[in-house]
């Protein structure tokens, strides 16, 4: 990402809006804003293999794997305004187990590129399962959006709720059930 090139945009910008890029509280905007996109859209540059690395371990559980309430920000791609929110993956190992940071690690991959929630709740999925062959993997994601809440339609209290199921949470409905029970009924800690 070339942050010289971005800055100069931004700088452009300014002055399309009508700005003065010159002024005492906007000198440095460009170059800070060309610093805050390479940071949120750093997952271009990664590779959920690699962020994966070697953190699958083998495992002989097969019972259900949870891990909630994962923070999630991300930018819209349709606006570029930010959405976040919580995402919880549940999978179900036939042989192997991914440690528990890296599924949070596999969600700001994704998360850290321009997004539609829909399919990052998908992309989540299939990068779990295709990490360790998982028996089944669901992915519940929820947010607010931006592009929502402070302009267009401007409704404060919307959430988005989003679910990607694979294998056997989206072939056998007990199991769906289950993880869709097990985030229902949690405890605040």
């Amino acid at each position: 990402m070339a942050e010289d090139k971005i800055a100069s945009l931004i700088r452009e910008l300014l002055v399309e809006l009508g700005e003065n890029p010159e002024r005492e509280g906007l000198r440095r905007t460009p170059e800070r804003v060309a610093q805050s996109l390479r940071f949120l859209t750093s997952g271009y540059r990664s590779d959920p293999k690699a962020v994966i690395n070697s953190a699958v371990f083998s495992s002989h559980a097969n019972n259900m794997i949870i891990i909630r309430d994962i923070e999630v920000y991300s930018l819209c791609e349709h606006h570029m305004l930010p959405f976040y929110g919580r995402c919880h993956i549940g999978y179900i190992a036939r042989s192997r187990v991914l440690g528990v940071s890296k599924m949070a690690r596999i969600v700001e991959c994704f998360a850290r590129q321009l997004q539609i929630q829909e399919r990052l709740t998908a992309q989540i999925a299939r990068a779990i399962r295709d990490a360790i062959d998982a028996e089944g993997v669901g992915v519940v994601a929820e947010c607010r959006h931006l592009c929502m809440m402070m302009r267009g339609v401007e409704k404060q209290n919307s959430i988005m709720t989003t679910s990607s199921v694979l294998g056997s949470f989206h072939d056998d409905l007990a199991t769906r059930s289950e993880f869709m029970q097990l985030l229902a009924g949690r405890t605040a800690t």
